[in-house]
């Protein structure tokens, strides 16, 4: 950190190798809130929906109201969910019902578990609460994310015995993970059915969840799962929990991606039908895969023109298993890759028809079209269609048709830039998108990073505002911008870089996001203890920045969180992403919330583990950090990490540092006494607390360990973090 001052009691920072932010088997005043997020962390491809009466205005949802149903809204399955069986006709969700736009959790639940049909356009990123609640959908509804804006964060969806006729399309639903690989304990699914029938899963991107991504128990059947992304998970797909051999089930056009087992897991189906499926191992990612498509106990599968890379074991079955395969080709496998059995052969066209797409063509086709869509959920429905928005809409066109006219503009306006190592994006290095970008550009400009690794400096000026920098892989792991320079290395023209100078992503410009990528500094403190070791790998000095879905990994001085000056009020939103380090690894003085995040402890260079969450600088009047709702973790040793200290940068006794840790998991790894003072100021002349903590790591009240009481709490939230500024993704 900059201008850093030890103790004698302070080691120097050290470094060990990375660890991933996952689990051992792996491979490497305003309360408008559900659970502390504000409500509007809404994707820019939902912008009908943005509001109340909808970003672009009332006259907008008027039209939406009066146009004919969109495709999406009356669209019904392949697969086996198409047979008619059970006293159902195929499966079509909710398309007889009315269509309604839910933006709260309390809308999704009341409408979800309703009696009647509904079309259900989810417009918004909700957050369960608690985290793990599935929410028990019952007949005949659909579910439809509203392009990419529809998002499940914590949480997901449960159909119980006899639910069916249900459509979950189009949404991304993630983030339940609790920090352990392989839970035992957190039952938390992204999908769970449960002797149900007749439902389609489709278009999703589902990942990170504490459990399985989707289960399909107990006698489930004809299920279609298509199109959809599977990642980041130990779990992926699995099929069972029942001695029955009565199930039909249809699973093609998934991706399905860094997941160790159930991929799918197939037991006691009696027609199970797998085809143009692609299954990846990606090389150098912390997920190994134990195997692919595996069929159990009783079932028969017909498995075709599917594609394996990298799959360990990509094929197996069980000896009292069918499993017929055709037309799959292996890249890369290992292991068993089985066929054969005793059972009857079966059609899969004898049920339903479709076409098979050619094998080879399926990881481009597939990388390019699974997982959510912005054309589906973007249009609403018309006859019989009235959303709370759309009435509004239809009372207060006129007024409101100068804002939709403003909002369209801006949106128009959006420019996107794309990189690529390989020279097949307009620019091969990150830094020469963002000197594309206009001084003082009035609008947001995307830089979409395509997968690779980008050693290079990265900075966003001040004067290059409303910038966005997205990885476009599957995972975040799966675009990197990386460099090694430290607070003491030397600079080329003289002098050393400094510990705010050392970062690799330096971001001065307001309004900026980071998504869907991970920024480290890989500098090798073992290698050169002759220099001072702050090494940073994000420093953010600006106002209202938004950080969703990343992974900022380091060892000392990870993530700096300043402001422009110690005037200036700097925001910095961070959401469902992992930080790393060791040494006071998240600090600065911005006003800061790391929410629903990983935090990951990592050991120094020399195999020691001791160190510092946060460090925070707060000038007094502002709000410092805030941990919420997230878990801090490592392969570290118990009791050898503080919560955080004072950091009075330049020795300015004015400053007021602070953080809170609240509603947070905390691993044993954090000391009894979880709060120190640092260079001769006492953490208790300033502001530190903690509120709800569990785990191994937390503790009750005492003078060593300070509890906000309830109404303290009740002003601690996100939100009063936040102020004014709801972040959106864009």
């Amino acid at each position: 950190m900059s201008e850093h001052r030890r103790t004698s009691t302070e080691p120097a920072g050290t470094r060990a190798p990375a660890a991933g932010p996952v689990g051992s088997r792996r491979r490497g005043g305003r309360k408008t809130l559900t659970a502390g997020v504000p409500l509007v962390l809404i994707a820019a491809s939902a912008l009908a929906f943005g509001t109340d009466a909808g970003l672009f205005g009332a006259a907008g949802q008027a039209r939406a109201a009066a146009a004919t149903a969109p495709a999406w809204a009356t669209a019904s399955a392949d697969g086996f969910a198409s047979v008619d069986a059970l006293g159902q006709n195929g499966t079509y969700g909710g398309r007889d019902g009315r269509t309604v736009t839910v933006k709260t959790l309390a809308d999704l639940e009341k409408y979800a578990t309703a009696a009647e049909p509904y079309v259900i356009v989810v417009a918004a990123t909700i957050t369960m609460d608690p985290v793990g609640k599935e929410i028990k959908v019952r007949s005949d509804k659909t579910i439809v994310g509203s392009g990419t804006a529809g998002q499940i964060v914590g949480g997901g969806f449960f159909l119980g015995q006899g639910v069916h006729n249900v459509i979950i399309r189009n949404l991304t639903i993630r983030d339940a993970y609790q920090g352990v690989w392989n839970d035992k304990e957190h039952d938390f699914d992204g999908i769970q059915m449960d002797g149900a029938h007749h439902v389609w899963i489709d278009h999703n991107d589902i990942r990170h969840m504490a459990d399985g991504l989707i289960d399909s128990r107990k006698d489930t059947t004809y299920l279609t799962v298509s199109w959809n992304k599977l990642s980041q998970d130990n779990k992926a797909f699995g099929i069972g929990w029942t001695d029955n051999v009565t199930a039909d089930i249809t699973v093609h056009h998934n991706w399905i991606r860094e997941t160790e087992q159930r991929n799918p897991s197939t037991d006691n189906v009696a027609h199970a039908h797998l085809y143009n499926n692609f299954l990846e191992d990606v090389a150098g990612t912390d997920i190994r895969s134990s195997y692919g498509d595996y069929a159990r106990g009783r079932t028969n599968m017909v498995l075709e023109n599917s594609s394996f890379q990298g799959m360990a074991n990509p094929v197996i079955r069980d000896a009292t298993a069918t499993l017929v395969q055709r037309g799959n080709v292996f890249s890369g496998t290992s292991g068993r890759n089985e066929s054969g059995g005793t059972g009857a052969a079966w059609n899969p066209r004898t049920y339903y028809p479709y076409t098979l797409d050619k094998a080879a063509d399926v990881p481009a086709l597939l990388k390019s079209g699974a997982g959510p869509r912005g054309s589906i959920g973007t249009t609403t429905s018309a006859a019989g269609s009235t959303t709370a928005a759309q009435t509004m809409a239809q009372t207060t066109a006129r007024t409101t048709a100068g804002t939709a006219k403003e909002a369209s503009a801006k949106a128009a306006a959006a420019t996107t830039i794309t990189v690529a190592k390989d020279g097949s994006g307009q620019y091969s290095t990150v830094q020469a998108a963002v000197n594309a970008v206009p001084a003082n550009n009035a609008s947001r400009v995307v830089i979409a990073v395509k997968p690779g690794t980008y050693r290079e400096l990265v900075k966003v000026p001040s004067n290059k505002p409303h910038v966005t920098i997205r990885g476009t892989g599957g995972s975040r792991k799966d675009t990197t911008i990386v460099y090694n320079n430290a607070s003491g290395t030397p600079k080329p023209g003289g002098g050393t870089y400094g510990t705010g100078g050392s970062a690799t992503v330096a971001v001065e410009a307001d309004d900026f996001q980071a998504r869907n990528l991970t920024i480290s500094n890989d500098f090798d403190e073992g290698a050169h203890q002759d220099i001072a070791g702050q090494a940073v790998a994000l420093r953010t000095a600006a106002d209202k920045v938004f950080l969703d879905g990343v992974i900022v990994s380091g060892d000392q001085d990870t993530l700096l969180l300043d402001t422009a000056s110690k005037e200036r009020l700097g925001r910095v939103y961070m959401a469902d992403s992992y930080v790393v380090g060791n040494v006071d690894f998240i600090f600065g003085r911005a006003t800061a919330v790391i929410d629903r995040s990983v935090i990951t402890l990592k050991k120094r260079w020399n195999g020691t583990s001791a160190g510092y969450v946060t460090a925070p600088s707060t000038a007094a009047g502002r709000k410092g950090i805030l941990i919420n709702a997230s878990t801090v973790n490592g392969d570290v040793s118990d009791r050898s990490f503080y919560l955080g200290r004072p950091w009075h940068a330049g020795g300015d006794a004015s400053l007021d540092p602070q953080a809170t840790v609240r509603d947070t998991t905390l691993s044993a790894a954090i000391r009894t006494a979880p709060w120190t003072d640092m260079s001769g100021f006492s953490w208790r002349d300033d502001r530190f607390a903690e509120y709800r903590n569990k785990g191994a790591g937390a503790g009750a009240a005492s003078t060593d360990r300070p509890q906000l009481t309830d109404a303290q709490a009740a002003g601690q939230e996100v939100a009063d973090w936040l102020g004014d500024w709801s972040p959106s993704a864009s």
